[in-house]
């Protein structure tokens, strides 16, 4: 797997966790993220506010076109639907 070039924290309770434990936690989680973290994911858990328009960008379609603009034009808001 190609290493990731990212800052993670990651807290632990077991104090006592050795080393080459601590790595294999660390590629395990570099390995779920690198699978979750793409654009159809982002799109499923984000909309657009086009304040302008008055409309809720809901489509993956419309959220891509948005969010791979170089600027974001003035009152377009990217909002996690959490």
């Amino acid at each position: 797997m190609k290493a990731c070039n990212r800052d993670l924290l990651v807290l632990v309770k077991d104090e006592h966790m050795n080393e080459k434990t601590m790595e294999r936690e660390l590629e395990q989680l570099n390995d779920l993220l690198f699978h979750f973290e793409t654009i159809e994911t982002f799109c499923a858990a984000h909309e657009v506010f086009d304040v302008n328009r008055h409309k809720i960008l809901h489509k993956r379609e419309g959220i891509q076109r948005i969010v791979r603009q170089k600027d974001l034009k003035p009152f377009y808001f990217i909002c996690n639907k959490n």
